[in-house]
């Protein structure tokens, strides 16, 4: 069997099984999405404070954007000459926020995760992480020399129980997990961890790429949120999605930072992002962190959604703005989102690979500039579908 024959009996099987995706055409309009001129309520971003549709943020940043000396190419990394001072102006922006030693910045949250962990382990290291973390996380730990065991989801007495295996050995122990994850909902237990952290002194790897402006007083994420920032290691948020940019930070010593900028493969190999986006990204940071409002909206409008999918039969496990509608088959969530789109609701069908076999779902992804009508309109539609 030649290559594309075998490629195309992939496809098919894909097809049949309900999986075969495709990329769509979509023209965005605020927080509304058209297809083939129907205009729905986009519940499939990753916007969560609606900021793509903030026009006045975008006006006062535009006369910034012209200025010629930031430039709208790096051309190489920043290791060479694609670095600017708007970098550094950012990164000790963050760090100081944090109230951490350092920050540095990345292309985007995958190159953070799998950059990260392979550079700071080692084949003496062990990684323990949540059996649900990212793909990134998880292409990172194949990247890595560490040995790598997956504790089940947010369970602290199996992570406890490995901890107490690997305890004496002559490594590291790094735990790692997400803070909210993208295709629950729910939240780890970080107080948990910490203490978990003080009784067994492992490294703790947080990604917040789901909270990081979406959750904590100044839109810091959940380890703002529960107070527990200072016994973080590892603290990885992104631009791309409550932000409106592009791009990841991680949070850290001055001492992992120097590591990094030395070892750290996806940031010495790869172009810098252009300094006008740097640049975007802190005129937006500094929004994000006044933007109390919009996070107590978001946190509204979640909960009326929450309130709508509990039921006898099954509750809601999410505990933040990202909401799983469970089905459990490939072909009815597929069917059912059609019916959520012709309707003007634009969400979509979650599959494998994204999650396991016999969990599909779909997946409304909540936005702070979506009304409280819309909810209301969208809960209405959602009781008789449960």
């Amino acid at each position: 069997m030649n290559f594309h024959q075998h490629i195309s009996e992939r496809i098919n099987q894909l097809e049949s099984q309900g999986n075969l995706r495709s990329i769509k055409e979509g023209i965005k309009s605020d927080k509304w999405i058209s297809f083939e001129d129907k205009r729905m309520l986009n519940l499939s971003s990753n916007d969560y404070l609606g900021l793509t549709s903030n026009h006045e943020l975008q006006v006062t940043f535009s006369e910034q954007a012209l200025n010629p000396k930031l430039g709208w190419t790096a051309a190489s990394s920043r290791l060479l000459t694609g670095n600017h001072p708007i970098y550094t102006e950012l990164e000790n922006q963050i760090a100081s926020d944090y109230q951490k030693e350092e920050a540095l910045l990345f292309n985007s949250g995958y190159h953070a995760n799998t950059g990260i962990l392979p550079a700071i382990t080692s084949k003496n290291d062990v990684i323990l992480a949540d059996k649900l973390v990212h793909a990134s996380i998880i292409d990172g730990m194949r990247l890595s020399d560490a040995q790598t065991i997956r504790f089940r989801h947010n369970d602290m007495q199996h992570l406890q129980q490995l901890l107490a295996k690997y305890n004496n050995h002559s490594g590291n122990i790094i735990v790692v997990t997400e803070s909210i994850f993208s295709m629950d909902g729910d939240c780890a237990p970080l107080q948990e961890l910490v203490a978990l952290k003080k009784q067994f002194n492992f490294l703790l790897y947080l990604d917040e790429a789901h909270a990081v402006g979406a959750v904590g007083e100044k839109g810091l994420g959940l380890a703002e949120e529960l107070q527990v920032i200072d016994q973080v290691d590892f603290l990885v948020g992104t631009f791309g999605k409550a932000l409106a940019s592009v791009g990841a930070y991680l949070v850290c010593s001055s001492l992992v930072k120097k590591w990094l900028i030395n070892t750290m493969r996806t940031l010495i190999f790869t172009t810098a992002l252009p300094a006008v986006n740097v640049a975007w990204t802190l005129h937006v940071w500094r929004y994000m962190l006044q933007a109390k409002k919009e996070r107590t909206h978001l946190k509204e409008i979640s909960s009326l959604i929450h309130s709508s999918l509990n039921t006898e039969e099954q509750k809601c496990i999410s505990q933040s703005h990202i909401i799983p509608f469970m089905v459990n088959d490939a072909e009815k969530s597929i069917l059912l989102a059609q019916k959520f789109q012709e309707n003007g609701f634009y969400v979509l069908p979650i599959r494998k690979p994204t999650v396991p076999e016999g969990t599909e779902r779909l997946r409304f992804s909540l936005r702070a500039d979506i009304s409280l009508q819309e909810i209301n309109e969208l809960t209405l539609f959602l009781q008789p579908c449960r």
